[in-house]
């Protein structure tokens, strides 16, 4: 019977849901269409600044129950629409025109007019699946395309938070994967062609606050206590398993630092962590731990075990001459203990940017 009661729960949570992202697509649509009208007016000169200025006061004097259509709100309604209304993101989907009658007012026999405006239909875009709080954070701090899409697809496929996406930007993470130099064996990439928008060439533990000076055991039990942070750095398809998981070799006993399941690539994933810079040797260590999970642990629906080397610096060429060999999905990443500065990571975006060209 209980069962039957949790079911009727669900089916009622579900629901509620769904009414929250029904009103929320209706609500983006709507902010787009005034942020397309607005838009069309002012390019074509029919509406100046002051115009703008006198519908938010029309607006507050005769439906002051219409709350968050202030000046303010209304010239990020056209930001919003002029920043994606020529972007992929929105034509690769195309827009619906539905013709609505729209009443206008004249000036000047306060007579009732109607007169056809072609509003745009944008509720099959990803844009929709979006609050207008991430909105807001997105395309007012990103300033190319690509970044704002980056972004968008990242909380969409992470449900990241508004305050989630506040750190990801804050900690550069779209710099930070774009620059990712792929130090990894040559055997990673034959699993998933996603495999490197999994992964990352460096983490961030600023929220860790250890002093420069620290251990492996003292990163290990940092990043034990704040696990619900360490899973945002590293995307929420990890699965925390265990700390010091062992695994027995003959007469043996062995332990990796931290064991991960990853849900997308469905594998188990081994962070071993060095507090020190990159030695070759490590990779060894690790190389070890993964033909251990893979022989006693990894069931035979799962995808083979990946390994990843947390240290805190590496050399790329020392790291690429031991990796080019290595036959086990293995990666070299780096951890930092602050937030990078993002104007030096920008300028180095930009200037890979300018080789490839």
């Amino acid at each position: 019977m209980e069962q039957n009661f949790i079911t009727i729960i669900q089916i009622i949570k579900d629901a509620q849901n769904n009414s929250v992202k029904a009103v929320n697509i209706e609500l983006i649509n709507l902010y787009w269409n005034i942020g397309y009208y607005i838009s069309h007016k002012l390019s074509t000169a029919d509406w100046g600044d002051k115009t703008v200025n006198d519908l938010a006061d029309y607006i507050q004097e005769h439906n002051p129950e219409l709350k968050g259509f202030n000046k303010r709100s209304l010239y990020r309604m056209i930001q919003f629409y002029e920043t994606y209304c020529d972007s992929l993101i929105v034509s690769s989907v195309g827009t619906q025109l539905e013709q609505t009658n729209i009443q206008q007012v004249t000036n000047t026999s306060q007579e009732i007019i109607l007169s056809k405006f072609s509003l745009q239909n944008i509720r099959q875009t990803p844009l929709v699946q979006l609050s207008w709080t991430h909105h807001r954070t997105i395309f007012p701090r990103c300033k190319i395309v690509e970044e704002r899409e980056f972004y968008i697809n990242l909380c969409i496929n992470e449900k990241y938070s508004v305050r989630d996406l506040e750190r990801q930007i804050n900690s550069s993470i779209y710099e930070r994967t774009m620059l990712c130099s792929k130090s990894s064996s040559p055997s990673i990439h034959k699993l998933s062609t996603d495999i490197n928008a999994v992964f990352k060439d460096s983490y961030i533990f600023d929220f860790l606050q250890l002093p420069d000076t620290h251990n492996e055991n003292d990163l290990q039990k940092g990043l034990i206590s704040q696990m619900k942070k360490l899973i945002l750095e590293l995307g929420k398809d990890f699965l925390f398993i265990e700390q010091e998981y062992k695994v027995q070799v003959g007469n043996s006993d062995f332990y990796i630092d931290l064991l991960f399941y990853h849900r997308a690539l469905q594998c188990l994933v081994a962070f071993e962590l060095k507090a020190d810079k990159f030695k070759p040797e490590h990779t060894g260590q690790l190389e070890f731990y993964l033909e251990a999970l893979d022989r006693d642990v990894k069931r035979d629906n799962e995808n083979p075990s990946i390994g990843i080397l947390l240290c805190k610096d590496k050399d790329i060429e020392v790291v690429e001459y031991s990796m080019s060999r290595s036959l086990s999905p293995t990666m070299v990443a780096e951890y930092k203990m602050q937030l990078p500065d993002k104007k030096t990571l920008q300028r180095k975006l930009h200037e890979l940017f300018q080789n490839n060209e």
